[in-house]
């Protein structure tokens, strides 16, 4: 097999074009990306479910909107964390995952993680690819790959994330933005 260069830590941005309803307009942090297969959170996902109502010890931790976030199609009865915290050294329950953004164990004690939280935002499920799967679907011009910024994760407005996304692009891709929800309309 070919050696697979590391996308942890990007985002994967869904092409207009791209058919899967689960992945439309969908902006993805990859939180393991290697040989043997990614996976990732959809960013800008939010459900009506708030996060006191799973997870009550963690819901005044929880940024704004404080609702659970569908982070995928893959497992959606697993919650999973994620938190930025600034600073070399992150607390006990936390592991990062590239820079500033972290898993948070979600079994350990929040007071543990309060004081050094930057943001922490709670994902039902995620999204799954198997090996070498993402990079058929790159190949086949699916996905946008770019960088993160450690706002991306907590972004107070995340139903216009992809757009954001794409207009701070320093090329092509800023035009992308403007694309129209449903160009058949125009």
């Amino acid at each position: 097999m070919t050696e697979v260069s590391s996308l942890t830590g990007r985002l994967l941005v869904a092409t207009p074009t791209l058919a899967d309803p689960n992945f439309d307009r969908a902006v993805v942090l990859l939180l393991d990306h290697d040989e043997e297969g990614s996976l990732g959170v959809v960013l800008n996902r939010p459900t009506p479910v708030g996060v006191g109502d799973i997870l009550e010890s963690w819901a005044d931790l929880a940024g704004e909107p404080g609702v659970v976030f569908q982070g995928g199609p893959v497992s959606l009865d697993s919650a999973l964390g994620l938190a930025v915290i600034p600073g070399d050294e992150g607390p006990l329950g936390w592991r990062r995952v590239y820079g500033a953004i972290g898993l948070v164990d979600l079994e350990t004690p929040p007071e543990l993680l309060a004081s050094a939280l930057g943001s922490l935002r709670i994902f039902a499920g995620y999204a799954g690819w198997g090996p070498g799967q993402l990079e058929d679907e790159l190949t086949e011009g699916a996905w946008y790959v770019v960088e993160s910024e450690p706002g991306d994760v907590s972004s107070p407005s995340p139903e216009s994330l992809w757009r954001a996304v794409l207009r701070r692009q320093r090329n092509e891709l800023a035009m992308v933005a403007t694309y129209p929800d449903d160009p058949s309309l125009n």
